[in-house]
């Protein structure tokens, strides 16, 4: 764990332009922001709103978002989860702009939400569901690239859920895509593929990166397929706004209208926002720590003020609203990053590409893009996890099985809220089965029988207890130790005291050993890990 994480100090700052840092980060960010600009355009697509605004929410994301957070790695935009939610906003608040204002109302939340604390929670996701997740996104990215690897784009990059806004699913975009195979744009992604998968063991040449090796391939075989038979269409291209100057930029932003403060419907779509977007963060935030090399932990309570300032600012100037986006940061742990340097970069190179080379940017292949995330797809879901988590037993593998395939067949919030429930069925089961420790000693002809209960004793070990104290054996002695335990719920007391009472029916002898009448919760203060007091 790197204690320092979420550090501001000078001497922390340094970090970030150091020479070993930059000459990763730097390609990192070319990546991501080749990755990011058509999910931007995609998701804009999807959410009903104007294209401008997708780019636009990917540049916030990058510049303003990462600058304030604590996370190293995680890279922030406009999230496909929420692109039903945005969808039937703007529909239902009749305007663009009383829409911008709800993402602004759900900035200042999600900041409240930063400075109460509620981060914290994150740290209950078990981590079975976390690793599913993950490897759902990979097979996610394999299964939506397919098509556009295959040169079929009806259906834009940005739509990552099962369902599709054009009655389809995946399943059928692929079918869909099998018969109507682009040789173009096949050659382009296949020899993609390849380059992603050979040249880095190419140690010598390795030094230029892999996806920006394959974005100038797809270019080239692009121009070079013109006026033959493998010409691509202009559907199979990326598609930006073309502005012509900082004054057609800045006529392209819009303000919230703020006579609709008092509207209750923008606040329910601001409560909305702000509760998805959190908890879709969170997600994405313990997920990228999960595949971070150096293992480094992000200060979630930070990252919710960081989303908010980004939510705010997108809302004010007509954007999108955004979260930690797992395929982009992704992307950018798998392209080598190493701090938050990559995700502010890829900002810029979006806000520069916008104003000053959309041509150029139109003339990349969307073949070349996909073949750049079935591979990191492909690392983030390989046979080897599926093996380690076998190994690790069934209180891991199912879960985690059934978070893979939810989310897959559902999308991300309620795939991970269905592999949440199976995570928590299995550790009460586990609670149920290891709620405390207990031995039987001979002692004659009668059974001695001490229960030593664990150091915390929590309301979730208590059908464990009472089944554990419900078939003891007749005429036994039954002692039951509390000396190790710190805390112990006041329900499992009453089941202790209880069975102590009633004991006698079955000729049982209860004694207790230091357990009190009441355990007070200690204070937080005493449980604060505080590196200072450690020699």
């Amino acid at each position: 764990m790197n204690k320092n994480s979420g550090s501001t100090s000078p001497l922390n700052m340094r970090k970030y332009f150091l020479k070993k840092n930059l000459k990763k980060d730097l390609p990192a960010s070319i990546v991501v922001f080749l990755v990011a600009l058509p999910l931007c355009l995609g998701i804009a697509l999807a959410s009903g709103a104007p294209l401008f605004a997708g780019i636009l929410t990917g540049i916030i994301g990058g510049i303003v978002v990462s600058s304030i957070s604590g996370a190293q790695l995680s890279v922030s935009g406009p999230a496909a989860g929420l692109t039903v939610i945005v969808l039937g906003a703007i529909a239902s608040l009749g305007s663009y702009q009383t829409f911008l204002l709800a993402v602004v109302l759900a900035g200042i939340l999600q900041i409240i939400l930063g400075f109460v604390k509620a981060g914290t929670i994150a740290n209950y996701f078990p981590s079975s569901v976390i690793v599913g997740m993950l490897a759902a996104i990979g097979v996610i990215l394999i299964l939506k690239q397919l098509p556009h690897a295959l040169g079929y784009d009806a259906d834009f990059i940005g739509d990552e859920s099962f369902l599709q806004t054009d009655d389809g699913n995946t399943f059928s975009a692929i079918g869909s895509a099998l018969n109507m195979i682009s040789y173009g744009a096949l050659i382009i992604s296949a020899l993609s593929l390849l380059v992603m998968i050979y040249w880095p063991k190419l140690k010598r040449l390795s030094l230029l990166p892999a996806p920006l090796l394959v974005v100038i391939i797809g270019v080239v075989l692009s121009m070079a397929f013109q006026g033959t038979t493998l010409a691509l269409r202009a559907d199979q291209m990326v598609a930006i706004p073309v502005v012509n100057s900082f004054t057609e930029f800045t006529n392209l932003l819009m303000m919230p209208d703020f006579s609709q403060i008092t509207n209750k419907d923008v606040w329910i779509v601001a409560f909305t926002i702000a509760i998805v977007a959190s908890l879709e963060t969170l997600l994405g935030i313990e997920a990228v720590d999960k595949i971070d090399p150096i293992k480094r932990v992000s200060p979630t309570n930070r990252e919710l003020v960081a989303q908010g300032v980004g939510n705010m600012a997108s809302g004010m100037l007509g954007g999108l609203p955004m979260t930690s986006v797992i395929v982009r940061s992704s992307a950018n742990v798998n392209s080598g990053a190493r701090t938050k340097m990559s995700a502010i970069y890829h900002g810029m190179w979006l806000l520069l590409s916008l104003l000053f080379i959309p041509g150029l940017i139109n003339q990349i292949p969307l073949s070349c893009l996909a073949a750049i995330l079935i591979f990191t797809g492909y690392k983030l879901a390989k046979l080897e996890l599926f093996k380690k988590m076998w190994a690790n037993g069934r209180d891991q593998f199912v879960p985690f099985v059934v978070t893979l395939l939810a989310v897959v067949f559902t999308d991300l919030l309620k795939g991970v809220a269905i592999g949440m429930m199976v995570g928590v069925f299995y550790i009460l089961r586990t609670n149920l089965r290891n709620p405390c420790f207990y031995k039987i000693e001979s002692d004659g002809n009668k059974k001695l029988i001490r229960i030593k209960l664990a150091e915390e004793v929590s309301f979730l070990n208590k059908a464990a207890i009472q089944y554990t104290l419900t078939h003891l054996p007749m005429e036994s002695d039954v002692i039951i130790d509390g000396s190790n335990s710190r805390f112990i719920d006041q329900d499992v007391l009453e089941v202790i005291h209880d069975f102590k009472h009633n004991a006698y029916t079955k000729a049982i002898i209860v004694k207790l050993e230091k357990i009190k009448d009441r355990y007070d919760i200690p204070p937080l203060k005493e449980m604060i890990y505080k590196p200072e007091n450690i020699n």
